[in-house]
């Protein structure tokens, strides 16, 4: 059980209490439920695994010890003597601070504000020492279902106009994508860095966006934005899902915030498309145009890949990286950089420059260069513009071996939905939260996250304290045990 103190000190580090307070209505009589104490509430209800209701919100404050319901105003000192909370109460003040927080005329996108406080209530549950800890983030997007009937064929009318028709996977047989009708959730969940040490998996920024909107674009502002909130971007690891959009869309801005990417590519994405100065671009990088093409089309891994077909897979692409043209220079303020032939280098031996071949044969050679060389083959260096890598271009070699250790972090993001969707806690279905419109299942939603992260850094100290007793103890490390099952097993065990 999360103490209600945690919630208290989360609420007041991000400020956003006041900050909603300053925009809401006054009336003529003081209303006796702060927005505080409502965003106390909506944790406590998350936390003791309740609905999204506000009916579990009231529940939750008047079910407090006499000494908290005082403190937070849930027992106040009317004319009459003490007064509880009524639901009625929570009801008229949360919908002020929806109203306060929405759009005058709603579009399926979250306002600035609902935004700048959703911001805050995340960043302010990673505490302080964890904060610089990582700039690595793993995003994905997850569906988030209305509690609202779709609108009848031929018709738009419904009870929550904002939300639309979306896709999502499944785990049945069949292929097709699912229908559902509601929004899209997008995440930032914090990662360790590349061969850095492990850290609690944090989800630092979120949205939520009608599926009527591309939820890629919905999200980029928000990431793009935290350099200018003094948290720096490192590694943004994502899906094809991401790296397929329009470079305007996803990776121009996100690398103009300071971020590297790491992403998967869409097969339509992969393999030689096309040639910029007689280089062939292919997978985000440009090659010698005489590079093998069984090396250009290379995929990423399978993953019931043996170990031998792992090292197969690592030999040709640590070859593929021999074609490669060297970069030269960091990109400048217009996005262009400089790259020099693999030969000029030392990578391999080409015919067209003499001096690579009086290199070690253990290089690829290139038997048959073009007879009619191109600027990438004829002069020292080549200019790459802006847009001629935007799309594709990545921190990593596609699809190398460091480039699939690296890509490996981004299950973090799978990780935080699955426990945010946990059955077991919060289940994230339809009927979770039945208000309608995109600003109170959002706030709904961010205090879910913010206990969600509350829960990770509790097991996280536990696993760190019981790592140091076992080093005092002069003990190895606890390892997880493989819980599997084998036929031997299953035919001793009782029939």
């Amino acid at each position: 059980m999360i103490p209600l103190a945690a919630f208290e000190e989360i609420i007041d580090a991000s400020g956003v209490a006041p900050q909603i307070e300053a925009i809401l209505p006054i009336g003529v009589r003081a209303r006796q439920l702060t927005v505080r104490t409502l965003l106390a509430g909506m944790c406590l209800t998350q936390a003791d695994g309740r609905p999204a209701h506000l009916t579990r919100v009231h529940q939750a404050l008047t079910t407090l010890g006499e000494d908290d319901q005082r403190r937070l105003g849930v027992t106040a000192d009317w004319k009459h003597g003490p007064h509880r909370l009524t639901y009625r109460q929570t009801e008229y003040t949360f919908g002020l601070v929806a109203d306060a927080l929405g759009k005058d005329e709603p579009d399926g996108l979250p306002s600035g504000p609902l935004q700048a406080v959703c911001d805050g209530l995340l960043e302010a549950s990673v505490p302080g020492q964890l904060k610089d800890a990582s700039r690595s983030l793993a995003v994905d997007w997850t569906d988030l279902e209305s509690f609202s009937r779709p609108p009848p064929r031929g018709t738009s009318d419904c009870a929550d106009p904002e939300a639309s028709w979306g896709h999502r996977k499944n785990n049945l047989l069949r292929t097709q994508d699912e229908l559902f009708y509601g929004y899209h959730l997008s995440a930032g969940v914090m990662v360790p860095e590349e061969n850095g040490p492990a850290v609690p998996e944090l989800a630092r920024r979120a949205t939520a966006s009608s599926c009527r909107h591309d939820p890629v674009r919905a999200f980029a502002p928000v990431l793009t934005a935290m350099p200018g909130q003094g948290i720096p971007l490192g590694d943004i690891l994502d899906d094809s899902g991401y790296a397929h959009r329009d470079a305007a869309a996803w990776a121009i801005p996100l690398r103009a915030a300071g971020a590297q990417l790491v992403q998967d590519l869409h097969p339509r994405d992969r393999g030689p498309k096309g040639t910029h100065e007689g280089a062939i671009i292919a997978n985000g990088c440009l090659y010698c145009p005489r590079t093998p093409r069984s090396l250009l089309e290379l995929g990423p891994l399978a993953r019931t890949a043996t170990k031998e077909q792992a090292a197969d897979h690592d030999r040709k692409t640590a070859e593929l990286s021999r074609h490669k043209l060297g970069r030269l220079t960091a990109d400048d303020a217009d996005g262009y950089h400089r790259v020099q032939c693999p030969a000029v280098i030392g990578k391999i031996r080409c015919p067209l420059r003499p001096a690579s071949m009086t290199l070690d044969r253990d290089r690829p050679e290139i038997l048959t260069p073009p007879e009619h060389p191109q600027a990438c083959c004829a002069q020292q260096t080549i200019t790459v513009p802006a847009d001629v890598l935007a799309k594709t271009a990545q921190k990593h070699d596609y699809p190398s071996a460091a480039w699939r250790r690296s890509y490996a972090r981004r299950t973090g993001a799978e990780r935080g939905f699955a426990t945010a969707k946990d059955p077991a806690a919060n289940h994230i279905t339809r009927g979770w939260c039945r208000l309608m419109g995109l600003t109170p299942l959002m706030l709904f939603t961010t205090t879910l996250l913010v206990v969600r992260n509350q829960r990770i850094l509790a097991a996280w100290t536990a696993r760190q304290q019981e790592t140091q007793r076992r080093a005092a103890a002069g003990l190895p490390p606890k390892t997880r045990k493989r819980r599997r099952k084998t036929l031997a097993g299953l035919a001793a065990g009782p029939p």
